[in-house]
């Protein structure tokens, strides 16, 4: 695998991370990923400044070095070659170029739920909703929590179905759902919100998706800052994506969609006129129009940067590693139109599946870790944009279902800074209304960042 491009010749790997330990560690600062357990592509020769954190009252700071491989992409490219391609080509991103300070940071406890799984923030609304993978949706905020929404007689349980994923309309009061249904397939639906938050009884069909197993719905959809709603899907599951749909855009299965998610007549959606494959084929290749982008595994949150407008995919991996996508904005179109993001081709930016070709469209991820002392399945991820915690902007914080490491990936410094450890089965970080960050624990706990 040829490493990214840049504009300096010398190419080094350094070597930086550190893990939780298996007792969760002790109190006392955390490090950027220089203590261990990362290997950087970089065009710095010096190593970077360590960071500090504090510790939070459910998490600890890492204190074992066991090393394991992540690698990390310069900022200001974005490369899109693959293994066996005779060509590296890059995309130019108008990034916020800082480099993340040295951020010291701690949590508190925002509040108990039932398997939360997102949080989402309403136009206008300085509340937290919060999403339960049990069908319930809680609206929380400093005088009350009360729920909302109740779906739990339409949604399947358990493993990696339930309801997954809410995004509210930016200008209407409208919310859109993504649950699986008791025969487990993929549901986006409509419900209309009152001036408290409330959802309506009744729903409004938008999209069916079915899914062929239990696993890889992903579940996540977010308006992006074109008005659109971007909606992730999983390759269908079972593993190795078995029947290769996630490499062949005419299936929506392995896929980033794009649409209008509001009635339009008879239609109980439309497609953006500048989707890829809105007009028929795209540079040759067939699709459905729904596509805006392919090569997914398990997209386990996205987020929109609100400042340069990127695009941050969290991809889970299959056997080995875990990836971290970002793509900007681009001749004119939103970000990540057309792109293809290589599974199952590869797995990160290695090889995978060899009945697939690999082309210089794959994009490869900015990060990958490798399964170990930092986890198997990440849990994504926004960049921060808030104002608690100065240091820490513009980093992409996110984290790890199975290591519960909070980490900061500060792409202009190219460090991945451990922020905090000991969380209990991440299933998502999260900005809120005011951009401040905060950790669901599937096991039930939600966690505000704050400065330490």
């Amino acid at each position: 695998m040829r490493a990214p491009r840049s504009a300096l010749p010398v190419v080094v790997a350094l070597v930086l991370g550190a893990c939780a330990s298996n007792d969760g560690g002790a109190d006392g600062p955390a490090t950027d990923d220089e203590a261990g357990s990362a290997a950087f592509v970089t065009t710095t020769t010096t190593d970077p400044d360590a960071a500090t954190t504090t510790t939070a009252d459910s998490a600890t700071s890492a204190t074992d070095t066991t090393p394991t491989d992540t690698t990390v992409a310069p900022i200001g490219t974005r490369p899109t070659s693959s293994s066996t391609s005779t060509s590296t080509s890059t995309t130019t991103v108008p990034t916020d170029d800082r480099t993340v300070g040295n951020p010291v940071v701690t949590s508190e406890i925002v509040g108990e739920f039932d398997q939360p799984i997102d949080l989402a923030v309403r136009p206008g609304d300085n509340a937290l909703y919060v999403v339960n993978q049990t069908g319930t949706i809680v609206r929380h905020d400093e005088t009350q929590t009360a729920v909302v929404a109740e779906l739990g007689s339409l949604v399947s349980g358990g493993g990696e179905q339930g309801l997954l994923g809410l995004a509210f309309h930016p200008t209407q009061d409208l919310a859109y759902v993504n649950y699986t249904d008791r025969g487990g397939d993929t549901i986006i639906a409509e419900y209309g919100v009152d001036a408290v938050g409330r959802f309506a009884a009744e729903s409004r069909l938008v999209l069916t998706v079915d899914q062929p197993y239990r696993n890889h719905n992903a579940g996540e959809l977010m308006f992006g800052p074109d008005g659109m709603l971007y909606i992730p899907l999983g390759d269908g599951g079972s593993a190795n994506d078995p029947e290769r749909r996630a490499q062949d855009p005419r299936s929506l299965l392995g896929s980033m969609l794009r649409i209008d998610p509001t009635s339009t007549g008879d239609a109980a959606y439309t497609i953006p006129a500048d989707n890829p494959f809105a007009g028929g084929e795209f540079e040759g290749i067939a699709g459905a129009p729904e596509v805006w982008a392919w090569g997914l595994r398990n997209p386990w949150k996205i987020a929109f940067d609100p400042v340069t407008d990127e695009l941050w995919i969290a991809d889970v991996g299959q056997n080995e590693f875990e990836e971290v996508n970002v793509v900007a904005p681009a001749g004119g179109n939103p970000a990540g139109r057309g792109l293809d993001f290589g599974w199952s081709a590869l797995e990160g930016a290695e090889r995978f599946n060899d009945d697939i070709a690999v082309s210089d469209r794959n994009t490869l991820p900015v990060l990958t870790y490798r399964h170990g002392n930092d986890g198997c399945s990440i849990s994504g991820g926004v960049p921060y944009r808030g104002t608690a915690i100065p240091e820490l902007a513009p980093a992409y914080v996110y984290s790890d279902f199975c290591s519960g490491i909070l980490w900061a990936l500060d792409l202009a410094g190219q460090r991945n800074l451990t922020l905090l450890t000991g969380f209990d089965s991440v299933s998502a970080v999260r900005a809120g209304p005011d951009g401040e960050l905060y950790v669901l624990e599937r096991s039930g706990t939600v966690h505000r960042l704050i400065a330490g």
